[in-house]
């Protein structure tokens, strides 16, 4: 259903008529830069994450978390973590945005979930976009029962096991156990991790978006007597803040009224809490059609043999199989003076950035660079160079030929439950469950790969130094003894 078939079947809300007029005027660039001159006015400080002890835990030099409302760890090596509490006290909501964990932060993410008391972790990237890593996998995979269901956080005095897995078409929910080693407490931990959330990109559907939505409310992930639900991406700010938007926007037109409602309000709040949240004009589109769709409509149920048809189009799609896309140009940077420091595992160019500076300190401008970054540290005599920075507003893309401009709307097919395959359900979950077997052993192999090239290239680095820095130190030597000898020789001839 597109947002123009909704006005036809009931009044305009105060809502639809601020998205219409925007759409039509093709002006998200200019409100999301409104927005972000906002809160160029916050003057909230970022010290901790600016130590020289905390740098290089940030997955970004630019997205780091507020003093005000960072998340302080209680025991293990750090009390830091790049994670903000997000209080929507009218919604009586509270999430925990964090970055996608770098390995060396794993143990400090999942001592998070156990001392706040988390329910569930909403996850929405992949852990490989585009042939980049853009999150540690920082769960056992639970693939060979006995063998890789468990993770042990000696650092932090937790083990995880992974109990379950249930696979939907564009979402997996996991199941896991995480237990103090000292005192042999455990609790169960949900994980929803939404698959199909293209980088710098929306969902392809409202839709399904909704439904995963319902899906992680249902479990009770998002009540006020648990505590806060974990959400993250890459930078946590992002993907994160669009989905944290909808919900909270949702949960207030329940309590209020749709027109009681301000969408842009709603974010400026949670900009308070966490920089850079739904960090361009797409997302901010996006948010404000599933806001309006998810109140006409109300969150529909999901199922598994719902969602089999539900399949977006990223879904027949391998992301991780196709060459990556040239980079979005680069806007303006935060440019933070931190410098991430680097870690044994490898990484690539995190493509999530941030959309303004929140902080007190001036923009710079980033160009945009010739080739990816690394963006997880791949050794600790490296630093992090990737700068996450936000694409200029622009124009949003074309609709797709077989949808009129007047409609206004992400949908890719107006009949959400029509059916896209044909195979039986049994079927088809077997074979999607042998092509992400396959596709976890590919990426296995390329961040193998990865981890044997920038070892071979540590290594010719240490062989250079090794060589050449004698040379130089002979060749100075040289160079001071010959000068003194020339010296010499006319001084004793004056």
């Amino acid at each position: 259903m597109t947002l123009s078939s909704m006005e036809s079947e009931a009044p305009k809300s105060a809502l639809e008529t601020e998205f219409s007029d925007i759409d039509a005027k093709e002006a998200w660039g200019v409100i999301f830069q409104h927005i972000r001159s906002e809160c160029l006015n916050h003057d909230f400080t970022t010290c901790e994450a600016k130590k020289k002890d905390n740098v290089g835990l940030n997955r970004y030099r630019d997205v780091i978390p507020y003093d005000h409302s960072r998340i302080v760890l209680n025991r293990g090596p750090t009390e830091y973590i790049n994670a903000n509490l997000v209080k929507m006290e009218k919604a009586g909501r509270q999430y925990i945005l964090t970055q996608g964990p770098l390995p060396s932060t794993t143990g400090h993410f999942w001592l998070m979930i156990w001392e706040q008391k988390c329910k569930a972790i909403v996850m929405l990237n992949k852990i490989i976009e585009k042939k980049q890593i853009k999150c540690h996998m920082y769960w056992p995979s639970g693939k060979h029962p006995g063998v890789d269901d468990t993770l042990d956080l000696p650092d932090v005095g937790l083990k995880v096991q992974h109990l379950s897995e249930t696979e939907a078409s564009y979402y997996i929910t996991r199941v896991f156990r995480l237990t103090e080693v000292a005192t042999g407490e455990s609790r169960e931990v949900l994980q929803f991790h939404y698959m199909t959330w293209p980088d710098f990109g929306v969902p392809q559907s409202p839709t399904v978006f909704l439904r995963f939505l319902s899906v992680v409310r249902k479990s009770g992930a998002l009540d006020s007597d648990v505590g806060p639900a974990v959400v993250h991406c890459s930078a946590g700010i992002g993907r994160s803040g669009t989905f944290c938007l909808v919900d909270s926007c949702l949960v207030l037109m329940e309590e209020y009224g749709a027109d009681a409602v301000k969408v842009r309000d709603v974010l400026l709040e949670m900009r308070r809490y966490r920089m850079g949240l739904a960090q361009t004009p797409d997302q901010l589109r996006f948010s404000y059609l599933a806001i309006i769709k998810g109140h006409r409509d109300g969150l529909e149920d999901d199922d598994l043999d719902n969602s089999e048809k539900d399949i977006e189009l990223e879904v027949l799609d391998n992301h991780a199989d196709e060459p990556p896309p040239l980079p979005p140009p680069r806007g303006e940077s935060l440019a933070r003076s931190n410098a991430s420091s680097i870690d044994s595992q490898p990484s690539s160019p995190e493509a999530d950035s941030v959309s303004e500076a929140d902080s007190d300190e001036s923009e710079s401008s980033t160009e945009a660079p010739t080739r990816p970054l690394p963006t997880e540290p791949f050794s600790e005599s490296m630093q992090s160079d990737s700068v996450s920075s936000d694409p200029p507003s622009r124009p949003l893309p074309e609709l797709p030929e077989h949808m009129s401009s007047s409609e206004g709307s992400l949908e890719v097919n107006s009949n959400p439950d029509s059916p896209v395959l044909s195979e039986s359900d049994d079927g088809l979950r077997e074979r999607r469950k042998s092509e992400r077997s396959d596709r976890n052993d590919r990426m296995r192999e390329k961040i193998q790969g990865m981890k044997r090239k920038q070892k071979q290239a540590d290594e010719w680095q240490q062989l250079k130094r090794s060589i050449f820095q004698p040379m130089n130190i002979g060749l100075a030597i040289l160079v001071l003894g010959g000068g003194a000898l020339v010296y010499s020789y006319y001084a004793s001839r004056s």
